[in-house]
């Protein structure tokens, strides 16, 4: 199995791996806003909705035959901890991006969770290539706690920005605040900066 690495991507943003502020964990901690939604991969599926030509739905297996990519990511949490070396694995957004009829006006997209979360993000920043929407985690599904049967990673963003339990994804034409973002979190979420809150 290839793997592409991009641990080195901090290059773009600071001068450190580790971004200021953070410690570093060999762990994978899971955090969530509640309780973890019931999701299973035979009732789930993913709506891409909003400014696009033709609204689309995915079952399971039509997001697996998707182009997938197995790549070597770091996380970061705003609450302080950042984790490296994880293998995800996933359909990069941009692969995804290519096979839709996006509005040439859109420049968001707002993800929504099963749990009723969501989080935005600018549309430049999802077409990205190391963002993932991801279904495993070092060669195995990717649990529940942590987003499966799909989530979003955003290794160049604070983990708040990557959703999990992925069900919807909606491009905008402006943004709007996601769950977090809501209370006080940054909009932008850079880790290297230290964009924690607004």
């Amino acid at each position: 199995m290839t793997v592409r690495d991009v641990t080195d991507l901090y290059q773009e943003f600071g001068r450190d791996r580790l971004p200021p502020g953070q410690r570093r964990t060999s762990e994978f901690p899971v955090f969530t806003k509640g309780e973890v939604p019931a999701t299973n991969q035979e009732t789930w599926t993913l709506s891409v909705t909003g400014a696009v030509s033709t609204p689309r739905t995915f079952d399971w297996e039509k997001v697996q035959a998707l182009p997938t990519e197995t790549q070597r990511q770091d996380v970061h949490c705003v609450t302080g901890w950042s984790s490296f070396d994880h293998e995800f694995t996933g359909v990069p957004v941009p692969e995804l991006a290519e096979m839709l009829d996006i509005d040439p006006d859109a420049a968001h997209v707002l993800f929504h969770a099963a749990d009723g979360y969501t989080t935005d993000l600018p549309l430049s920043d999802c077409l990205r290539d190391e963002v993932l929407l991801t279904f495993e985690h070092d060669g195995e599904p990717l649990d529940r706690e942590h987003g499966g049967p799909l989530r979003l990673i955003t290794p160049h963003k604070y983990a708040y920005k990557g959703a999990k339990w992925v069900t919807e994804i909606e491009f905008r034409t402006e943004p709007v605040r996601g769950y977090w973002e809501k209370r006080g979190y940054s909009v932008t979420a850079n880790p290297w900066a230290e964009e924690r809150y607004s």
